[in-house]
């Protein structure tokens, strides 16, 4: 494969249809954790026009009401009635109660060692963590730049100052590489949506370069240049946009998830289960090594796979691959991981504390997760961000 070629990312807002599907999951994922942390949970939503469809399995003590949940969280997407009327919206639910034979509390830190054995993966999955030196956070620059231009477009500041914005809308950043490391910024578009047409395209132009892109781009190590191009709603105004154009869905944007399609995923959505579900846990997990190997100096770029079978506790394979950048042995690494971590599902989840972040954290923890990125969320203090064993690595 060629070391020149340039890649582009994509990220959305928080009023995207599939993200308002992911809040609202992780939204309940949080409140179940709150009053319950041994909680067992996962939630799915479905998002189209007035009609939102809510299927939940659970295993807990904690009794929930899901639609004012979801409610709240529609609501705090910010569209105006006439657009999406998130109080007179239908919401249609499926419950299922498995506590009676699926609840198993679990006192993680009075568990030894063949305790933590006992506690197997429940689903099949191949995880992966990757890191690299292209940003501050150790993520690839494209869906870096794409995360933080969307999270602008979606924000309060921007919101007051271009009051004609709806809360639907997208962030795509290109970026061209020299000998895989990233050179420039090649282009960049925005996609945002508004509230009529009166609004001349011009002027969106204007406005959002001046709001959004000069302060996010111009802050960047990779800032653009006189031949990046940008572009601002290309195919024209977007009215309205927002569930009443375009449906949602719990897991549609794995991508945008983890690592922009930079670097490989398990395709499994991490937004509305339990950390105890080894597709999400171990999806972290993964990433908490891959980062502190990197920030070790170890690599400059790292991937770590870790393949679970149902019934067995341990990752039944464990891969590391520095793509030529490692200054040791990938066995070597591969080797130091199993020594210093613990990719057990009940170890992960005892020490990245993953049942206690709701309760631990003002207003839930994961529903933050579920717009702008589950990986290198610096800003909300996610424990895999965390490069405390690159001591020990």
């Amino acid at each position: 494969m060629s070391d020149d070629f340039i890649f582009t990312s994509v990220s959305v807002t928080a009023g995207h249809p599939d993200k308002l599907c992911d809040q609202v999951s992780d939204a309940i994922v949080d409140h179940y954790l709150m009053h319950d942390p041994n909680a067992r949970i996962v939630a799915e939503s479905a998002l189209a026009s007035g009609v939102l469809f809510i299927s939940a399995h659970f295993a807990s003590t904690a009794t929930l009401d899901v639609a004012n949940i979801a409610r709240s969280v529609m609501r705090d997407a910010g569209y105006p009635k006439a657009i999406f009327d998130a109080d007179g919206c239908t919401i249609l639910t499926s419950l299922m109660d498995h506590t009676a034979k699926g609840y198993h509390p679990l006192d993680l830190q009075a568990m030894d060692d063949k305790a933590i054995d006992r506690v197997t993966a429940q689903h099949q999955v191949t995880v992966f963590g990757y890191a690299c030196t292209q940003t501050p956070d150790l993520m690839p620059l494209p869906i870096w730049l794409a995360h933080r231009l969307a999270g602008a477009l979606g924000s309060t500041k921007v919101g007051k100052q271009l009051p004609y914005l709806l809360p639907d809308g997208k962030a795509q950043v290109a970026v061209e590489y020299r000998d895989n490391k990233p050179e420039r910024v090649h282009s960049v578009t925005i996609v945002a949506s508004q509230t009529d047409e009166a609004l001349g395209l011009d002027q969106l132009r204007d406005d959002l370069y001046t709001n959004v892109i000069d302060p996010v781009l111009s802050d960047a190590e990779c800032a653009p240049d006189s031949g990046t191009r940008i572009f601002v709603n290309p195919e024209g105004p977007l009215i309205g946009g927002g569930p009443a154009a375009h449906a949602g869905l719990t897991g549609r944007k794995t991508g945008i998830d983890a690592y922009g399609e930079y670097a490989r995923h398990s395709g499994a959505a991490l937004s509305g289960k339990d950390p105890w579900r080894i597709d999400r846990g171990g999806a972290y997990a993964a990433r908490y090594a891959a980062k502190n190997v990197v920030a070790a100096g170890l690599a400059e770029e790292c991937e770590v796979q870790l393949s679970y079978s149902v019934g067995m506790a341990r990752p039944v394979s464990l891969r590391v691959q520095t793509f030529g950048t490692g200054t040791k042995d990938e066995k070597e690494l591969e080797a130091r991981l199993l020594e210093i971590f613990d990719f057990r599902p009940a170890a992960i989840v005892r020490d990245l504390g993953l049942q206690d972040l709701p309760a631990d954290r003002k207003g839930g923890f994961y529903r933050s997760l579920a717009a702008y990125g589950h990986m290198g969320r610096s800003d909300l203090k996610a424990p895999w961000e965390r490069t405390d064993r690159k001591g020990d690595l």
